[in-house]
Formats: structure tokens, sequence, C-alpha cells
């Protein structure tokens, strides 16, 4: 398969499909020695367009694409073309976020504290996006009550595209279904931990399916058994 041509598209949702409706998958790319970030201080320098073409297959399966304000901060953010998408903020800081003004109703969703909403409102600068208040302790909100909030509104499928410190929280609450890890064929001098500095437990994954693009990047699936997964 020619990972980078528009025709595999229809190809790679197939082959990135969930085994059922209410799915939890980690979107990463690394570097070979694991740094988040390539040289430029984003993951962009880690990328390339088979990345971008599998990362649009996973979006195209996916109802939201959960993204932490600090990512929003460092790189910006575009609405996806046909999911949702929800910015997790423990401030309400989003500036730089890049999601254009004409933004259609239920399309954009920022999940903070009750004590944020204010700050996210104002940072938004005019870009219309429904306000999903959630209990919080000491200004961090619970993973969990992350995803419940997001199937409660008939969310199902979510895809985390990070930062690390969301997706090393993400693991560490047990809510996680997959990891879909690019490996950009680089070793940098960067050094951004996977899932963020506080680190994760310890756990054991299964490789369900490792593709390799012409210039030796590498797109794996790790699925991660949950004691809980029904």
């Amino acid at each position: 398969m020619d990972l980078g041509e528009n025709g595999s598209l229809e190809a790679l949702a197939a082959l990135y499909a969930a085994p059922r409706p209410e799915w939890l998958r980690l979107n990463l790319v690394s570097s070979v020695n694991g740094s988040a970030t390539g040289g430029d201080g984003t993951s962009d320098s880690l990328t390339n367009r088979a990345d971008r073409t599998i990362l649009r297959a996973i979006r195209s399966l996916a109802d939201v694409v959960l993204v932490g304000a600090a990512s929003v901060r460092a790189e910006g953010y575009h609405l996806p073309k046909n999911s949702r998408l929800a910015i997790l903020t423990g401030t309400g800081d989003l500036d730089g976020h890049r999601v254009g003004g004409n933004v259609e109703p239920g399309r954009l969703l920022v999940i903070c504290p009750a004590a944020a909403v204010a700050r996210a409102e104002a940072s938004l600068d005019g870009v219309a996006a429904d306000i999903i208040a959630i209990d919080d302790v000491g200004g961090r909100i619970a993973p969990a009550d992350v995803i419940e909030s997001l199937r409660g509104r008939g969310l199902a499928h979510i895809v985390c595209e990070g930062g690390p410190s969301l997706a090393g929280q993400l693991l560490d609450a047990d809510v996680v279904d997959e990891l879909c890890l690019s490996t950009g064929p680089v070793i940098t001098t960067a050094q951004l931990p996977l899932f963020g500095g506080a680190g994760v437990a310890d756990r054991r994954l299964e490789l369900s399916q490792l593709l390799m693009d012409d210039a030796s990047g590498l797109y794996a699936r790790w699925q991660v058994p949950r004691p809980s997964a029904g």
C-alpha cells in the first residue's frame, strides 16, 4: 500500500477500524529516541505525508478528537474536517488555537473547570464553542470524567492526539483501548517524553498491526489491555 496516496485513505480506514463503538485510542508520534517533538519544538518535523494520511484515516473514524490546551498553545490546532474537536484546559488559556471563526454549532467543545469558563470564552476570541464545565480538584479534572462527559454526548469513538501529559494521564486512568504510535526515522536532540514528565505505570501492550512507509517511518497499533474493559 502506498501510504502517501489519497486512494489509500479508505483502505487505511478499514485497517484502523475499531472493534466496538466505544473506543478510545491515543494517536501519537515520536522520534526513534522517544521524543514527542523534533528539533523545531513541535511534532511537525517528525511527520511526513504518509503519517498525515494515516492521521486523516484515524480521524475519519472518530466521533471526536481530544487534545490538551498545551498542544493548542504550542502548535496551534485546526478543526478536523469531519469529526468534532474537544480541547481540555485547566486554565481556559486557548491562545493560538487557529480554529478559525466560521465554526458550525457543536463542532468545537471546550472542557474546563467552572472557574476557567470566562478565560476560555475570552481566548476563543469569538469562535463558537460548547463550553463543558466539569468539577475539578485543584484545577485538575479527572481523565475518567472527561471521557464520561464526551460519551454522555454520544461521542463514543474518541481519538486523543495528546499532548504527552494528557496521554499519560489517560493511560494511568485505565481508559485507553489502543495506542497508535507513528515513529519518525530520526533521532533528535529534543527531549519531550512521549507520556509527559510524570511518567506512567508499567504495563504490557499487544502489537496488533505494523506498517512501514518507503521512508522508514513506522506505524504501530498497540492494544492496551484493560481489566475494566467490557
